[in-house]
């Protein structure tokens, strides 16, 4: 999939964007998820978790955002839950492994910005136990 910026403007729509995503997907994986702009080291990803839905514990080298479009969800990173509910942005640095939950259903844009030869980020990973515990809770 290649949605690169055409011209020098882009603009989204974000809340016809989350009408994009596949409800039915949603409903039998937990979560779906569709690329709105890959343009060099930049990425927007709209995604959705349902009822119940879980993010398994993961990183990346480049920071990200995450603004709340819909819903509410729980981040788990640097052993802290992080409750976001509609309108809120939560930012991260590169390295820090996160995961994410909701009992209700949340819709999400994820920004994340990849560095191509980089310098080595440190890495930040969850506790074992907070791992453990959120897997059980939620986990498929």
């Amino acid at each position: 999939m290649h949605r690169t910026i055409n011209g020098e403007v882009l603009v989204q729509h974000l809340s016809e964007d989350a009408r994009t995503i596949d409800r039915s997907i949603v409903a039998q994986h937990g979560r779906s998820a569709r690329t709105l702009v890959k343009e060099g080291p930049l990425r927007l990803t709209i995604m959705a978790l349902g009822e119940n839905g879980y993010l398994p514990p993961h990183d990346t080298d480049g920071p990200v955002a995450i603004h709340v479009l819909e819903g509410a969800v729980t981040f788990l990173a640097l052993d802290e839950e992080y409750s976001l509910r509609t309108g809120d942005v939560f930012v991260l640095a590169g390295g820090v492994e996160h995961a994410a939950r909701t009992t209700s259903g949340a819709v999400f844009l994820l920004t994340v910005v990849h560095f191509d030869n980089a310098a080595p980020v440190a890495k930040h990973p969850l506790d074992e136990a907070a791992k453990e515990r959120w897997a059980k809770e939620f986990g498929r």
